[in-house]
């Protein structure tokens, strides 16, 4: 593993994490170098996986689209780029263990709605707002009423 501040080609493994139901490994190494530590993650390769989306067009399953919904939703909220990467990877690991390679696009919606729900409630209805396509006040309204166990009241 060659050192991402001063390139060395040599570096030693420090500590090994494996990420529970994400098929990951973490592992902070040290330089041999300059001594400086920095963490890697390792995951396992597994076949393609297609999106198939509300249209019926499929593409492929980009895990950076994934990660990017996750950081708009979570801007400027409490949640730390290590949550949102072990959210993302316990979605990638449930869609590889389903018995096919062709997901729906609501499917990983969904599971991205259960993670963010998990995370931070603003973030979720952020993301529930753009992912649900609320029309008006009242769906909103309706989706924190779930959300908080309550009727809300909306002040016009």
């Amino acid at each position: 593993m060659i050192c991402v501040y001063c390139r060395h080609p040599e570096t030693k493994v420090i500590d090994s994490r494996e990420i529970p139901d994400a098929e990951e490994i973490r592992r902070r190494r040290e330089c041999l170098k300059c001594e400086k530590r920095f963490t890697t993650k390792e995951r396992v390769e597994g076949i393609d996986i297609s999106v198939t989306k509300k249209s019926g067009e499929q593409e492929d399953f980009d895990l950076d689209k994934l990660k990017k919904s996750f950081i708009i939703a979570c801007r400027k909220r409490p949640v730390s780029k290590e949550d949102i990467d072990d959210a993302i990877s316990r979605i990638e690991s449930k869609i590889r263990k389903l018995s096919s390679n062709e997901v729906p696009s609501k499917y990983i919606g969904e599971q991205v709605m259960k993670e963010l729900k998990k995370l931070d409630k603003v973030a979720y209805v952020r993301y529930a707002s753009v992912y649900k396509e609320f029309k008006d006040l009242e769906e909103f309204d309706e989706e924190l009423s779930k959300l908080m166990g309550k009727p809300l009241v909306v002040i016009s």
